[in-house]
């Protein structure tokens, strides 16, 4: 079995990946480590939640030296959460060593950006629009990266951020190491990689060695109107400890919170077009359980590594393939057992069968939950919540008041009623949601080197703020808007 010993790494490094209780490596690290401490060019194929981000962290930090005060090493991420996670990681990696990482995005004031570069940070951790902004202003220099990082190309080519990628690259020392990490390599990425890549290795980890082995995988056949009562009968009967409900738009998001907090469900949600002040505290309060349904688009959670996931709904079908996988690895992590579960209109039945196909996993059918299954599961929370307190013993002041109750009524009558009172029945306030077009299809096609998304947002759907430059919108209309 490899253990990070076997790597040679220094004292340091050695130490931090202990402290964060690394023992045996994920595949990906174990390929991908001991290649890139060799200095090589490294191409990994490999979908979040397979620890890529120490993959490339650790031979990263064990580069950096701590008496340079320039700027050595740069990650590239195509969304601003993701950026914040790598940097917030590679500071764990690297802080034994006194390696500083600073994350650098759109929605900070970029003078609080250029304060914190004045500290001297050894690495960034940048989306690319934001990253060109302090270029040009000089704020940023790059003549002495020795390591660049492309995390998630694949995403940032949909986002339509390669021509940033292109300028950004074209102006770091050609004496350096490139790791490109992607999930899909797409025509236009291998291009990008024969252009900017020294004979890079591939290294690569198959979607069916790390998608779906702790995930247990449904799919419910529904109408698009009974959607939302038929989420509300899985939440109540299933009891998730955190749960994350992908939508297909901004739109989706923003009207099954509004619904799902009616029903008295503690929702929030995150997609492109919410303050970064607002989505960090929604992420924040999830990772910290104060709210246990976040609501997400696909690039908003894109990234998100949150530990404790229990379940994914996937509220409407995932366009493709790779976001499906994408999506489902939110859970099933850390060895832990996963739940997702796929709402499928009849219209979407082939869509779903190639998401089989690809990931070679049969996903199985399960029926509608009646009502009574919903007050079934109410009625076994409500059980658990009563003999989690007996476990606990904490109820002696209750003791000779229920003393006296048995006096005048007999146990079954007094428990039944006590489970009554506790019991959570089936919510019936009135909720609609805005239709969303099935998927459309005949033979459905997943283009694996599309340079844009396929649901583009119609009408009322498309966004209205202006977030990103030259990005894309989380359906694919390219727009044209303020860097990242």
């Amino acid at each position: 079995m490899t253990t990070f010993s076997d790597f040679n790494l220094s004292s340091a490094l050695e130490k931090a990946l202990s402290q964060m209780g690394f023992e045996e490596p994920s595949p990906i690290q174990a390929q991908a480590i001991p290649v890139a401490l060799t200095g090589k060019d490294i191409i990994g194929q490999a979908q979040t939640g397979t620890g890529k981000t120490t993959a490339f962290g650790v031979p990263l930090i064990e580069r950096a030296r701590l008496e340079e005060t320039a700027i050595q090493g740069l990650v590239l991420a195509p969304t601003r959460e993701l950026a914040v996670q790598v940097a917030e990681e590679l500071n764990r990696i690297g802080h034994v060593k006194g390696i500083r990482t600073l994350p650098i995005y759109g929605g900070q004031d970029i003078n609080r950006q250029i304060r914190s570069l004045k500290n001297k940070p050894h690495i960034i951790a940048a989306t690319p629009g934001r990253l060109i902004d302090h270029i040009e202003r000089k704020t940023i220099r790059l003549q002495n990266i020795h390591t660049v990082i492309l995390d998630e190309a694949d995403e940032m080519l949909n986002m339509g951020f390669i021509e940033d990628i292109e300028k950004i690259l074209s102006g770091i020392p050609n004496e350096r190491q490139t790791l490109l990490f992607s999930a899909t390599m797409p025509k236009r990425i291998k291009a990008l990689a024969e252009k900017f890549m020294d004979n890079p290795e591939h290294v690569q980890v198959k979607a069916k060695e790390m998608t779906v082995k702790n995930i247990d995988q449904h799919y419910l056949e529904v109408q698009e109107k009974q959607k939302f009562d038929v989420l509300c009968s899985l939440l109540d009967i299933q009891s998730p400890e955190l749960a994350i409900v992908f939508g297909r738009t901004k739109k989706r998001v923003d009207e099954l919170v509004e619904g799902l907090i009616k029903r008295g469900y503690a929702a929030e949600g995150i997609h492109g077009d919410i303050p970064q002040a607002k989505r960090d505290q929604v992420i924040r309060r999830f990772k910290e359980s104060t709210i246990d349904i976040m609501v997400a688009t696909d690039v908003a959670a894109r990234g998100l590594d949150i530990s404790g996931v229990s379940h994914v709904y996937n509220f409407d079908i995932p366009q493709d393939p790779e976001s499906y996988v994408h999506r489902i690895g939110r859970t099933g992590r850390a060895g832990n057992k996963g739940l997702a579960v796929t709402f499928v209109t009849p219209r979407e039945i082939d869509h779903l069968r190639v998401i089989e196909d690809i990931t070679k996993k049969k996903i199985d059918k399960k029926p509608i939950p009646s009502f009574r299954d919903v007050l079934a599961g109410n009625q076994q929370a409500s059980i658990n919540k009563i003999m989690n307190v007996v476990d606990s013993g904490d109820f002696g002041e209750y003791k000779r008041t229920a003393e006296n109750l048995l006096e005048d009524t007999d146990s079954v009558t007094l428990l039944a009623a006590a489970l009554k009172l506790l019991t959570k029945e089936p919510d019936a306030t009135p909720v609609t949601l805005t239709a969303v077009e099935p998927l459309r299809s005949k033979k459905p096609k997943f283009d694996r080197d599309r340079n844009r998304r396929h649901d583009r947002p119609r009408g009322n759907d498309r966004p209205k703020n202006n977030n990103d430059r030259w990005s894309r919108n989380e359906k694919g209309k390219r727009r044209s808007r303020p860097r990242p």
